[in-house]
């Protein structure tokens, strides 16, 4: 939750963000809701990581750091088991909820992808910006 000066960001919300979209991109948009869905992330955590907020200095804001990368990881884990359910062909199909940048499957898939090395990036950046080693 540490933000270097000026405050921008921190490594937690960058982390949270990126299971809100990795959801939102790779299991809503994809194949639409399913039941357990909800299991894996709550709709406070989702509005709490939305793209249009702010993160914020208080502690007192976010989910215990802990909750944020169990969060990430359940998500991921069903991304991972989803992914193989799409054979190639079926990933041109239109979206049924198509987003400005992206209309279908495979194109929310590759922006998903693009979006999480975005946000890696700016997590190494700010591990520099408040004094730690980068990680290889």
């Amino acid at each position: 939750f540490q933000m270097p000066a000026p405050p921008v960001s921190h490594i937690a919300w960058q982390v949270g963000h990126i299971a809100m979209a990795q959801f939102r991109l790779c299991l809503e948009r994809l194949r639409n809701l399913q039941p357990g869905d909800w299991d894996l992330i709550s709709k406070d955590f989702l509005r709490v990581f939305a793209k249009s907020t702010t993160p914020s200095e208080a502690e007192s804001d976010y989910p215990a750091a802990d909750e944020i990368r169990n969060t990430l990881d359940r998500v991921y884990a069903a991304v991972l088991q989803e992914i193989p359910n799409y054979s190639g062909d079926d990933l041109d199909t239109p979206l049924r909820n198509p987003h400005p940048i992206f209309k279908t499957k495979r194109e929310a898939l590759l922006f998903s992808a693009q979006h999480e090395m975005l946000h890696a990036g700016q997590i190494g950046l700010l591990r520099r910006l408040i004094g730690r080693t980068p990680i290889r």
